[in-house]
């Protein structure tokens, strides 16, 4: 017997195996056993003493029943009784040995004589064989759309630990003849490719396969062999949610192909299987191999031998359900995966063999081989000694302005704009390139470079090679070990013509695009998306040596390193979102570009109300401060032409403005007006909400989500109303009001009793942090009543759903058709500029400065002053609180929809851009879906849209995006929350 992990030298060991293909499907060939539900309860009563109940299972050639009795649930697995009996006490000895190394595998249960774990029986003159194991309680992977990268991972590792349990396992019943063992693939894909229509997908699954082939021909006698599952898929594993709806591995099943072969085998299987849950991108397998290299390191044979062996699994999977169909037409089992082995052989087929071995060596910590090229002559002579410009068209590129990237041509334009010669930079993520509104990865990452040359410029073969022309102006130069590909190349050489080293390639036309690739098997594209960027890139090194100049990008900077910098410096109580968040240096409109060149949507951004980098912003602060910026104390224009432009937007007899810097400080002094004019301090606050971290806003604030101690921590002077929350409160319903007004009426009477003044009462007019939800019909013109018959000031905070952002009205107050005292502002004011504003009236205001000045550093200074006018001028000039109205309905009916369809989506609030999706597990119980929104919000940013979730479960999605947003981004941004629910969470 070889030793475990022996390098497998026999004849059999090769690619095309000298096993007989109608031997290897010789099993295949036949139909099911028969046996149905009577005969196998009959079956379970006589040899195992169980009463119980059977379900069938699906199975592709075997026969098993799920059974349900008083003893426990187990499975009843039928075969035929031709199988070797030495190959089924092997796989029941690999289950014991695997359960003794940590690993969950169901147990094989003895007869009623208690001997016996596998039966031999003749049923209706069938000979079969029968054993009953643990029934593992759980589900299969299989139908679950998407696969996170952690539970790609999780496949991997598992597939690591179960080949490192069985590295030591031996038995006779390895020794078979199998037709999944990919030592055999290529005997059995001739054999079975008659199955297939004589097509285009016959040609192409045998063009596939013959390449795969040659590939693993000079590797197979390097690869190690040893015992193998060979079949850890999503299908044979059993799994369950945990209490943070994180799938956790409940099990390994069926060993039915549980044999010796090569140890990568089981790797390839699982990753082929994975090609099913890759939404057609082959890289997505990437977690699992790195998670199988840190368990058990593979060596460069396996690791280059692994796609290839995955190409085979892919083709023998089809061409054996194709053979399979033929003899079982009706087998439900085989009717329901074929289409998804034709979508895993799809998928593997879309991206070059040598671009998976880079990504694999890759993701395993390996570096691919890359060509000297330090032989090569200059591929541009005249260019020695010259300075080549380098031009930068990354994501912060000064060349960059205000959306300009978005016009065809930008980057043609700006380096034709330079003197020549000048170069675009090899491995640069660019701008120009990343699109919005859709869920996969823009293509940034420049593979090769652009150069600017003099029409004219004589270029020059750095290698002997072949000149192999591809159309007009454009070809490569194939050498021995790398090609060379041109765009813009006049006089070229003709096709098929042979080059020696510093023969002519022609001239330049002025523009020339050119890319190196180690590979002649493809032709490489000019841009790479960010996650197949290092893949390529190993395909597609820089040509600075072949140019004689620096022509490459700075790489970008660590993110996590970054990340690791800011905790260490920055106090963590200033919280990030997402646990690895992308590094965003840019913006513009509603969109956030990370550093390659991703745009997120950007849904949860209510600063900026206009958008991001809007280019009115940058004028506005550059032309302001470079006259001046001090303090409100001095004299200035802009102080009042806003405080004007306030007061005219505020209903009539609003006369006074203070001017600050945020919605804390806003609404800080707005309690301190209330205390000066009502001469009382105690304040009535809505449950829920949320109003600022000083001390006193924070003491106004109840909700949990934001301060988890807030109901125990409230000081004397607070008194908390029930929350009206028309949703999920006590009372619900839009004709609720009578119900919460009921504790307004308590709180005011235990005020009354105790002969405390009353300061005021603060409350968002639409109840934002539970998603902006209305307030019950007449709420606040009640609760305002009654607190100004006590001498109290009514507050509206409007920092977040105020300015136009509820689409329908200006001011949130207006929805209840009230006017409060005192309004407070902040948010968008200055489309992310620190401004917030208190509005009120000269007496309330006058109130204060009998107890003294008011004075802020920042809060009015000209710099400030001027955004917030222009961002006035914008929202008018850019129609865009006409566009929060029009595009917030059609948004609010998209939502509404999604609650009509999907369970999970319990109800949409609010109007305009300020909306709420409330996830709820039950429609009756209301139960928060607090978990799956989380997850819901992850699976949002990996489709490009940035959402969090928010109140005081966590269980809504919080929608304020900037108010630019379009109908395309809506229906974008809905579309993706449609996939995810469907794909289940």
């Amino acid at each position: 017997m070889p030793s475990p992990l022996a390098p497998c030298v026999s004849p059999a060991c090769a690619p095309h195996a000298s096993a007989c293909p109608a031997l290897l499907i010789e099993r295949a060939n036949q139909p099911g056993p028969t046996l149905d539900a009577p005969q196998a309860q009959a079956l379970l009563q006589l040899h195992y003493a169980l009463s119980a109940t059977v379900q069938p299972l699906g199975s592709q050639q075997d026969l098993n029943y799920r059974v349900d009795s008083d003893h426990g649930r187990f499975v009843l697995k039928v075969c035929h009784g031709n199988y070797a009996e030495v190959e089924l006490q092997a796989q029941h000895a690999a289950l014991a040995h695997l359960r003794e190394h940590g690993l969950p595998t169901p147990a094989v249960h003895p007869s009623r004589s208690g001997e016996a774990t596998l039966l031999a029986l003749e049923v209706d003159r069938q000979p079969l064989r029968a054993r009953l194991l643990d029934y593992m309680e759980g589900q299969p992977l299989t139908w679950l759309e998407h696969l996170s990268p952690r539970l790609v991972a999780e496949l991997g590792a598992l597939c690591a630990r179960v080949d490192l349990a069985l590295a030591d396992f031996d038995h006779p019943g390895l020794e078979r003849t199998l037709q999944w063992d990919p030592r055999h693939a290529q005997a059995l894909v001739e054999h079975l490719l008659p199955t297939l229509p004589a097509d285009e997908r016959r040609q192409q699954l045998e063009r596939i396969t013959r390449q795969a082939n040659d590939r693993l021909r000079p590797l197979a006698r390097q690869l190690p062999s040893q015992a193998v599952h060979l079949d850890i898929t999503d299908d044979n594993t059993v799994w369950a949610r945990d209490a943070e709806r994180q799938w956790q591995l409940q099990g390994v099943i069926d060993f039915g192909d549980l044999c010796r072969t090569w140890r990568i085998a089981d790797l390839s299987v699982t990753c082929a299987a994975l090609l099913h849950h890759a939404q057609g991108d082959p890289l997505r397998i990437l977690p699992a191999v790195a998670a199988y290299q840190a368990i058990n390191p593979l060596d460069d044979a396996e690791l280059r031998a692994l796609w290839p062996l995955v190409l085979n699994r892919a083709a023998v999977l089809v061409l054996s359900s194709q053979q399979q169909l033929a003899v079982a037409p009706s087998n439900q089992y085989i009717l329901d995966n074929i289409a998804h082995e034709w979508e895993i052989f799809d998928t593997a087929c879309t991206v070059p063999m040598e671009l998976m071995e880079a990504a694999i060596l890759l993701a395993a910590g390996k570096t691919p081989d890359t060509p000297d090229f330090s032989d090569c002559a200059p591929l541009l002579p005249t260019l020695a000694g010259q300075a080549v410009t380098r031009v930068d068209l990354g994501v912060l590129s000064p060349h960059c302005d205000a959306g300009n990237w978005e016009q065809p041509g930008f980057d043609t334009r700006t380096l034709m704009a330079q003197p020549a010669p000048a170069s675009s930079l090899h491995g640069q993520y660019r701008l120009s390139q990343t699109h919005v509104d859709r869920p996969d990865e823009p293509a940034t990452c420049a593979l090769g470079v652009h150069l600017n040359l003099l029409p004219g410029t004589h270029l020059q073969a750095p290698q002997a090679g072949v000149w192999l022309r591809t159309g007009d102006n454009r070809g490569y130069l194939r050498t021995a070990h790398w090609s060379l590909w041109l765009n813009g190349l006049e006089e070229a050489p003709r096709d098929g013509q042979a080059l020696e080293k510093g023969q002519s390639l022609g001239v330049s036309c002025g523009l020339l695009e050119l890319r190196l690739c180690v590979t002649d098997k493809c032709q490489p594209p000019s841009f790479a998306r960010p996650s197949h960027a290092d893949a390529w890139l190993a395909l597609c090194p820089s040509p600075r040596a072949l140019l004689g100049f620096d022509c490459d990008a700075e790489p970008l900077p660590d993110a996590q390193a970054l990340l690791a910098r800011r905790e260490a410096s920055f106090a963590r109580s200033q919280k990030h979102y997402y646990s690895q968040p992308p590094q965003i240096e840019r913006g513009w409109r509603n969109y956030l570009i990370d550093l390659q060149g991703r745009s997120y949507l950007d849904m949860l951004n209510n600063v900026a109300v206009l958008g991001h980098g809007h280019p009115r912003m940058a004028s506005e602060s550059a032309r302001q401060w470079s006259l001046v910026n001090t303090n409100s104390r001095f004299h200035y224009a802009a102080i009042a032409e806003f405080s004007e432009r306030l007061l005219a937007l505020a209903p009539p007899g609003f006369d006074r403005v203070f001017l600050v810097n945020s919605g804390t400080e806003a609404n800080d002094l707005a309690i301190r007006l209330a205390w000066a004019y009502s001469g009382g301090r105690d304040l009535l606050s809505v449950l829920e909400a949320y109003h600022g971290w000083s001390v006193a806003t924070d003491a106004i604030s109840t909700s949990i989500a934001d301060n988890p101690q807030a109901l125990e921590t409230r000081p004397d002077w607070v008194h908390p109303l029930e929350a009206p929350n028309t949703f999920r409160g006590r009372f619900r319903g839009a004709d609720s009001a009578a119900g919460y007004l009921r504790d307004v009426d308590a709180k005011l009477a235990e005020l009354d009793a105790s002969g405390r003044q009353l300061a005021g009462m603060i409350c968002e007019p639409v109840y934002g942090n539970a998603g902006g939800i209305a307030l019950p019909a007449g709420y606040l013109r009640e609760a305002y009543a009654k607190v100004r018959q006590r001498g109290g000031v009514c507050i509206a905070d409007e920092v977040q759903v105020g300015y136009g952002r509820l689409g329908e009205h200006f001011w949130g107050f207006e929805e209840q058709g009230v006017v409060p005292d005192i309004i407070t502002m902040a948010k968008g004011m200055g489309n992310g500029q620190p401004l917030g504003a208190v509005i009120t009236r000269h007496e309330i205001a006058e109130a204060l400065e009998a107890q003294g000045y008011f004075f802020s550093s920042a809060g009015g200074s000209p710099v400030s002053c001027r955004i917030g006018l222009a961002v006035l001028d914008v929202l008018r000039d850019e129609g865009l609180w006409d566009n929060a109205r029009d595009i917030g309905r059609h948004f609010k009916a998209r939502l509404q929809a999604l609650v009509d369809k999907h369970p999970l989506a319990g109800a949409a609030h609010g109007s305009g851009f300020y909306l709420g999706l409330e996830l709820v597990r039950d429609r009756q119980t209301l139960e928060p879906a607090t978990e799956e929104t989380m997850i819901l919000c992850d699976r949002l940013r990996e489709l490009g849209i940035f959402m969090q979730p928010t109140g005081d479960y966590l269980n809504i999605l919080k929608i304020k995006p900037p108010m630019c947003t379009t109908r395309a981004s809506v229906d974008f941004f809905v579309d993706s929350i449609d996939r995810i629910l469907g794909e289940g969470l």
